[in-house]
């Protein structure tokens, strides 16, 4: 299977690591720490080496409770490191945005992939995403990240985000968006409980057959601390493991913080898989 991503592919016959690089002052785990536009770059590029075939670059933080921001402060924040990083590194640019102005520019300036935790429901982005080439990523959140973990309840939180990212795919593909270029993400820690996050991963396989690629963020998520009582910076054993779980059932991405740890763990698994 191979992913389109503008006038690159990512062939997806093994697993693929996305790095985490946020621009921003506020994420739960390196908020601050690369916010400048020059340790941005210095550590997209570490990624990079490390093994990254991905850099997901971020200026709005998602994690519960977040504030928003406005669409200048995004682009002032994620533009600049696009645009440095662009024809510099191997690794193809994903966007992490829900805003359409953002995407457009973003796309522009030499981002690859749109990876989107709203899905493209806001106003225009399903324009905004289909004007360009670039592959998008539709996720699954209950809510918005201000309110999304009070209460997250679900009938059955397997059929409801498998049937929820369906539709969303199939809205993608009316608004000119080309299967060939989507990819799903279930959300893990977007509105759902501890018990929701481990059914999910579970039945992983169920989404992963659906003929999309799936993304998963597992990286120094919060189950993690309220499985193990272990804080963020912690967290990297069992981060790895649960990409390893996550590729075993299905997953053809892994979005994480430690990129060679992960590296490693998923030619391994790559290795059994590909073995007679």
């Amino acid at each position: 299977m191979q992913l389109e991503c503008g006038n690159r592919r990512l062939d997806l016959s093994r697993p693929r690591v996305m790095g985490v690089l946020n621009v921003t002052p506020d994420s739960f785990s390196d908020g601050g720490a690369f916010l400048g536009a020059e340790q941005a770059v210095a550590r997209a590029s570490e990624m990079a080496a490390e093994g990254a075939d991905i850099i997901d670059i971020g200026g709005e933080s998602t994690r519960p409770g977040a504030a928003p921001v406005s669409v200048e402060a995004e682009l002032a924040r994620v533009i600049p490191v696009i645009e440095a990083l662009h024809g510099q590194v191997d690794a193809l640019l994903s966007v992490d945005t829900s805003k359409p102005e953002v995407m457009r520019a973003a796309v522009a300036a030499g981002a690859d992939i749109i990876n989107d935790v709203c899905a493209l429901q806001a106003p225009g982005a399903l324009e905004a995403a289909a004007q360009g080439r670039a592959a998008v990523c539709l996720m699954h959140m209950q809510g918005e990240p201000r309110t999304m973990q009070a209460d997250p309840s679900y009938e059955n939180v397997i059929t409801d985000v498998t049937g929820f990212l369906r539709q969303r795919v199939a809205a993608a593909e009316v608004a000119g968006i080309a299967r060939t270029r989507l990819l799903v993400d279930p959300g893990f820690g977007f509105g759902k409980t501890l018990a929701h996050n481990l059914s999910l991963l579970k039945h992983l396989r169920e989404l992963a057959d659906s003929g999309v690629p799936v993304l998963v963020g597992l990286s120094r998520k919060s189950m993690i601390g309220k499985l193990l009582d272990l804080p963020v910076e912690q967290r990297l054993h069992p981060s790895v493991a649960l990409a390893v779980i996550a590729v075993m059932r299905g997953a053809s991405i892994v979005r994480v913080h430690d990129v060679a740890a992960t590296a490693q763990a998923l030619a391994m698994c790559a290795a059994v898989e590909q073995a007679e």
